[in-house]
């Protein structure tokens, strides 16, 4: 089916949440293109020029509040309407900064599809919601610093609790806890990483501006 709009861009690195976007979409007659990483969509961003960005935000290499700081500080795509998705950063505060990011809407994990649907519908059809002006680097890395610190004592809380449970449950339900463990330890390294980077990128700013 041949659509008045240029595709949509999905950003995940999860692999089967990635697929089931494709899919959803694409069963819908949407166009879709897909990058794992922020770093990985900026450069689907030149060459596809895509409609409209559905990207989740914890992600290796560049996540998704980084790579939307990008889209925004650039001339040609700031005007490029994006979904955030996700299932870590869900907080006000969060959704909050995102929104100052210049999304046009934000979906919790795990996705209710007909409201996913209905929403990208709306985007491309009624028109661009008011994008604010891009925030300025220290108002950027000061806000996103917030969030990735508030993240990791999240998780670190996380961990503690599931390794303290383990010990103690039955072995059928072991591996499914030692699963979550997993993955939680694999979030933290991300956040830590992230947030090692935002150190450093405020100190250069720190030092530039003295």
């Amino acid at each position: 089916m041949k659509v008045p709009y240029g595709p949509l861009l999905v950003v995940e690195d999860v692999a089967h949440i990635l697929e089931l976007l494709e899919v959803t979409l694409r069963f819908k007659g949407y166009p879709v293109v897909s990058a794992r990483n922020g770093e990985e969509a900026l450069k689907l961003v030149d060459t596809e020029h895509p409609s409209l960005i559905i990207t989740d935000i914890l992600m290796p290499k560049m996540d998704g509040f980084a790579f939307v700081h990008h889209l925004r500080t650039d001339p040609r795509t700031r005007d490029i309407p994006v979904i955030f998705l996700s299932a870590t950063y869900v907080t006000p505060e969060d959704k909050d900064f995102a929104m100052k990011l210049g999304a046009a809407r934000f979906i919790e994990k795990p996705i209710d599809t007909e409201e996913f649907l209905l929403t990208i519908a709306e985007l491309l059809t009624q028109g661009l919601p008011a994008i604010p002006d891009p925030l300025g680097d220290r108002d950027f890395y000061q806000g996103y610093r917030e969030r990735l610190e508030t993240k990791l004592l999240h998780k670190n809380t996380q961990i503690a609790r599931t390794e303290r449970l383990l010990p103690t449950l039955p072995a059928d339900q072991k591996a499914s806890f030692q699963a979550l463990l997993e993955q939680s330890l694999n979030d933290r390294k991300e956040i830590q990483t992230e947030l090692d980077q935002i150190y450093s990128i405020l100190d250069e700013l720190k030092n530039t501006e003295s």
